[in-house]
């Protein structure tokens, strides 16, 4: 179905509006949590034992339970996701808040009445922000405290790597070992078994179809051991669990809880483990329902758990389908409300229709059937998630440097840092602020001198950062109000140290010590989102723009300086972001299910469908080729990691502990380690995820 166009900035309007459609009441009244462990913690004690949900994180986040259980850190924490992307310094469609509270601002009845009735603009928060959800909230708009605007980030309770000195493994085995069973002995295949340290470092490994697993060897200390998403079954904790060396632990035994058709009450604890493709899945509705919503709805500026878990009347849900679709031009800059044709006013209204009824005030939830576990090779993976400082960073793109420190950008935020994967300890640095700009970051370069390049996206910058000095300098970009339609987004750096992006309608070969545009190549097609770069500096290649409909990718030969724009057919590909492989072919993440190969050679484009489970429910944004050809990509509305290799059309799925795999782009491959080591910055979560295939 074909919808409206969107620039590659316009796009990210949708991660904002998950803003006004994050977490909130789910399916069922939620059950308190238990508090977040504070800083600097050590180890949990053995009893008593924690409550299920406090691990939990994406538990954690549909709860607004990021920074506290209650009062005015929660308060804030409500306020990001519901107020925030309306209410801001950046925007002119709404007061901005932080002038509107000052000296007291409303009252609080007056305050909490307006947020439950909403306005013309404004959804009613009515049934989705419980009493108590509105009470933290307006105890923090009231507090003086009041209004967050993004350029300083709340600080990260899980965050301990600084303050409590902890290695982190980085073998593949060794270490200590168990048996995963039901209470009558049969072993159980494909459960996520993990161990966080002292530090917050979670590491994962999954039980084989013997029901067994083995932790890399981990440094000797007190562990909390539980199982990760335990969905069918009781969550399993223990706290304190004593680690040494290749020691035997105590079987984990597990209870289900599922029915006799293995489904699932829908419980905000089950619910809450679910990816956004199983949540899509589960919902009543026609096929043709469901595709309208994910091709308007479904490409990756936020996820679905963000939307699924509100309860909104049909009214407010038109007001929040139309600002998603219809208000482009940045995240939060919000330009006047455009006239809409008939046809696409037709299909809003249909999209918020199905919304109300599947997702209103009134709607009856059934139970829940989640997708299968990992089994036979999916099992073979190590899986680390790293906690960052602050939350709400917005994750966008991954590096490695020469010393093996990961760098990873910030979308919408003035944060960069510095993992050292070692440790689990971070270094963070603040981009300069820019008059009028929101601060963000996008993409993230090493040159060979250890240099660092970020592209700005909001600003329209390139910044480059010196590791040594910890200096940032701003290379100015030429036009820049016409880099990457719109913003600088995303570049490739090439052999000669040249640096190529998509400039609306044609491909720009900057300098790199000015940012000065040197060459243009006008496109055959009408634009391209990546800019990519083959090993050899012989081939340039971007993917189309990234909308549903698109079905082309540019190829440029820089030696001939021909391009040309090739068409994978019928199907809307759409392939966006990607990377080079060893043969000199482009990979893309194909926005409507596919893995998208440029045959460089043969000058055309192929797709490759996954034999995933329930399609076409997960997309993806990127995919990347490692050393041996082998293709990676996170789905983005699933929890699983996808490997290809083209060669024997195997494919493995690695699902993560979290339902999430939302790579946006930021995967960056290790091809120094045998097997390879994939990083990637996990949007939705906030955190960086190592994943380690043991062949």
């Amino acid at each position: 179905m074909p919808r409206r166009r969107y620039s590659s900035i316009g796009l990210l309007v949708l991660f904002a509006l998950a803003a006004a459609l994050s977490a909130g009441r789910s399916f069922a009244r939620r059950a308190e949590a238990r508090p977040a462990p504070p800083q600097a913690q050590t180890a949990p004690a053995a009893a008593p034992a924690p409550a299920p949900v406090e691990y939990q994180r994406s538990y954690r986040i549909d709860h607004y339970l990021e920074l506290s259980d209650s009062g005015v850190a929660r308060g804030e924490n409500i306020y990001f996701h519901k107020c925030w992307v309306c209410h801001n310094q950046y925007q002119s469609s709404a007061p901005r808040l932080t002038e509107l509270m000052q000296g007291g601002g409303l009252g609080a009845d007056a305050l909490a009445t307006q947020i439950k009735n909403g306005g013309v603009g404004m959804p009613s928060f009515r049934s989705t922000l419980s009493e108590k959800d509105l009470a933290d909230l307006v105890r923090y708009m009231r507090a003086g405290k009041c209004c967050f605007e993004g350029d300083i980030l709340p600080v990260n309770p899980q965050y301990r790597a600084s303050a409590k000195k902890w290695t982190v493994p980085n073998t593949l085995s060794g270490g200590a070992r168990g048996r995963v069973r039901t209470p009558t002995g049969e072993p159980v295949e494909g459960m996520m078994v993990q161990l966080i340290a002292p530090n917050g470092v979670r590491t994962t490994v999954y039980s084989d179809f013997d029901g067994k697993y083995e932790f890399p060897e981990m440094r000797t200390g007190a562990y909390t051991l539980r199982i990760a998403s335990p969905l069918e079954f009781k969550p399993y904790t223990r706290g304190a669990v004593q680690i040494d060396g290749a020691a035997k632990l105590d079987d984990i035994v597990l209870e289900n809880i599922s029915d006799a058709k293995d489904n699932l009450a829908p419980a905000p604890e089950a619910e809450s483990q679910l990816s956004g493709a199983e949540l899509l899945w589960n919902l009543p509705g026609t096929a043709k329902e469901k595709d309208e919503f994910k091709r308007a709805c479904g490409e990756g500026c936020h996820s679905y758990q963000q939307i699924f878990r509100n309860r909104y009347d049909e009214r407010s849900w038109r007001v929040l389908v139309s600002r998603m679709l219809h208000r482009g031009g940045g995240p939060l800059i919000n330009p006047p409300a455009q006239p809409v044709a008939a046809k696409a006013q037709a299909e809003d209204n249909a999209i918020a229709k199905w919304l109300s009824k599947v997702r209103g005030p009134d709607s009856q939830d059934e139970p829940l059937i989640p997708f299968p576990r990992p089994a036979g090779a999916a099992t073979r993976v190590v899986v680390t998630e790293y906690e960052l400082p602050r939350v709400f960073y917005g994750l966008h793109d991954v590096v490695g440097d020469s010393e093996g420190r990961i760098w990873y950008t910030s979308h919408m935020t003035r944060y960069v840092g510095r993992l050292d994967p070692a440790t689990g300890e971070v270094t963070e640095y603040q981009i300069p602020l820019t008059q009028g700009a929101l601060p963000g970051t996008h993409h993230v370069v090493i040159t060979k001198d250890g240099t660092v390049l970020f592209s700005e996206n909001w600003a329209k910058k390139l910044l480059k950062f010196d590791p040594k000095t910890e200096q940032f300098s701003d290379l100015s970009v030429e036009s820049p109000s016409r880099i990457n339609s719109g913003g600088f987004g995303n570049f490739a750096l090439a052999p000669d140290g040249f640096i190529w992006a998509a400039n609306g309608s044609q491909a720009d070969k900057l300098d790199p010590q000015t940012g000065r545009i040197v060459q243009r190549f006008p496109f055959k097609g009408h634009g391209a989102y990546d800019s990519l770069i083959s090993d050899d500096g012989n081939l340039w290649a971007g993917g189309s723009p990234p909308v549903a409909t698109e079905n082309t990718a540019e190829l440029l030969d820089l030696r001939s300086g021909e391009m040309l724009n090739l068409n994978s057919g019928a199907h809307s590909a759409a392939p966006r972001r990607g990377g080079f492989d060893p043969f000199g072919n482009a990979w893309f993440g194909g926005m409507n299910g596919t893995f998208v190969e440029l045959d460089a050679k043969a000058k055309r484009l192929r797709e490759f469908w996954p034999p995933t489970p329930y399609t076409p429910y997960t997309d993806f944004y990127t995919a990347i080729a490692d050393k041996n050809g082998e293709v990676w990509s996170g789905e983005l509305h699933g929890r699983g990691f996808l490997r290809f290799n083209p060669q024997t059309g195997r494919w493995v799925e690695y699902t993560m502990p979290e339902p999430f795999a939302h790579a946006r782009g930021g995967i960056w491959i290790d091809n120094s380690s045998n097997p390879i080591t994939l990083w990637y910055a996990d949007y939705s979560l906030g955190r960086v995820i190592r994943i380690q295939p043991m062949e």
